[in-house]
């Protein structure tokens, strides 16, 4: 492509999206955050409620543990079930994204939410477990890459990070209602109900917005740069921008696989293996949190065990919205970067202050309250950076043919680091001790923060920007 030819194509594609790139922050891109940020919420909810069931489940015999009778290895492979599920679901539907369109699946995932909360909640052995939270993992990984790429081809470019932020920020809010409905749940019902109403809870929240996401009309990039349908792109672009018309028409390059590899490699790298770092650390302290805490502040009573191991998801809810704030003004490698920074740093500290015997910790030397709010503070820079970047970049740094694609791998490559802790860290706490694990996670925080170094900045660009969009116009086509 001549720069004749460029400059002639940022003129077409801001002519196309002028209407919906330049307007405000309104009551359409609001429908759209709903709608996306609904199956997210319950997204982080049923991911963070099975730690709450494991505390549960541990004093339920052996029925949910495999046939070893190992309790680490049964509760790793229950809570791991789901996130394996989701790198599934994540390749998965973020292809199909690609090739059939947003509309043509969206609302599925959202199906395979509702169905896999309530069939866990009615599981009788460790089999049925791990089975049905493996349908409601598929249903997980499909909703990274679908909302993602759906509240970023709706949004302004001014505010098109905050509005990603704003979807993803209902993690934080699914997390500390998890938090909630467990303490509920074990002061209403007896444990063996109690857990089953956790889990079951899960499914009201992706039940809401099953229709919303099925009426919702295709996005304005792919009607346009896919379709070349002009009166889908206007109604889409209707959404968010009353009266929007579009006068030149174009369609994006259509990448053959190994031109995406090869033009997009270096890139997947980077929003790949961030994720990757980031969510070792995310979900290794996350499901595990009580295993943590506990350690700082003992706890008698179930009720109090849960309160205390929910307490660094309060920290990190304020993190989600710090993002929210932040994004479009510090923009997107900043805060990666600096929140990894700041993992490393206070992952050093609390295993600094450790006083062990062997495995076992045996103290602080530090009062057990600054303990745990260091640790606490882990959650906050986790949620303030990475943990929402790396939901955020992807949708914005890839092709439209390939946009959900590249979000997809991005986020099962995190879902495969998420599965290692997950799965071993139960065991791991025990046999080698927490400062280890602690030491592990500085490290990785460490070479995350400086992969970050190479991600680019996308605040305040286009997404045909972002992503160096090729596009032809319409009347080009058939030449």
């Amino acid at each position: 492509m001549t720069k004749k030819d460029s400059s002639q194509n940022t003129e077409m594609k801001e002519n196309i999206f002028e209407s919906s790139d330049s307007t405000k922050f309104n009551r359409g891109h609001l429908k759209v955050w709903f709608t996306a940020g609904m199956g997210f919420f319950t997204d982080a909810y049923d991911l963070f409620i099975i730690g709450i069931v494991l505390i549960i489940l541990e004093g339920q015999g052996t029925s949910f543990s495999i046939s070893t009778g190992n309790p680490y290895v049964g509760a790793g492979l229950i809570g791991s079930s789901a996130i394996i599920a989701a790198i599934f679901g994540q390749l998965i539907f973020g292809r199909l994204s690609d090739i059939l369109g947003r509309k043509a699946i969206y609302g599925i995932e959202a199906a395979l939410l509702a169905s896999g909360a309530i069939l866990s909640a009615f599981s009788f052995n460790f089999i049925t477990l791990f089975a049905f939270r493996f349908i409601l993992g598929l249903g997980i990984g499909g909703d990274y890459p679908m909302s993602a790429t759906i509240m970023s081809e709706y949004s302004n470019t001014k505010d098109r990070g905050k509005m990603m932020a704003l979807v993803f920020a209902n993690q934080g809010i699914g997390s500390v209602v998890a938090v909630f409905i467990g303490l509920l749940s074990v002061t209403i019902f007896p444990a063996e109900i109690a857990w089953r109403f956790m889990l079951a809870f899960g499914a009201i929240p992706a039940l809401l917005v099953i229709y919303l996401r099925r009426k919702l009309p295709e996005t304005p990039r792919y009607s346009a740069l896919v379709k070349g349908d002009k009166k889908q792109t206007e109604k889409a672009m209707n959404v968010v921008a009353s009266g929007a018309e579009v006068e030149n028409m174009a369609i994006a390059k259509k990448f053959t696989l190994s031109e995406f590899l090869r033009n997009y490699a270096s890139m997947l790298v980077v929003t790949a293996g961030s994720w990757f770092l980031l969510d070792m650390a995310f979900y290794g302290t996350g499901i595990y949190s009580g295993e943590f805490t506990s350690s700082i502040i003992p706890s008698a009573t179930l009720f109090d065990k849960i309160l205390v191991a929910g307490l660094p998801f309060f920290v990190g809810f304020f993190g989600y919205f710090t993002a929210v704030a932040l994004m479009d003004k510090v923009g997107r490698k900043t805060l990666q970067t600096f929140g990894f920074f700041m993992m490393f740093i206070l992952y050093l500290i609390v295993a600094a202050v450790l006083e062990t015997n062997g495995a076992k910790i045996t103290g602080y030397i530090i009062p057990s309250s600054v303990a745990l709010i260091l640790y606490s503070l882990t959650f906050f820079f986790i949620d303030m950076g990475p943990n929402t970047t790396t939901f955020i970049t992807p949708a914005e740094l890839y092709p439209v043919n390939f946009r959900s694609t590249g979000h997809g791998i991005s986020a099962a490559t995190g879902k495969v680091g998420a599965a290692i802790t997950t799965f071993t860290f139960a065991a791991l706490s025990t046999s080698i001790g927490i400062k280890p694990l602690l030491l592990l996670l500085a490290g990785t925080s460490v070479i995350g923060g400086v992969l970050s170094l190479f991600l680019k900045e996308t605040k305040n660009m286009s997404l045909e920007e972002t992503s160096n969009e090729k596009m032809v116009a319409q009347s080009q086509i058939s030449e």
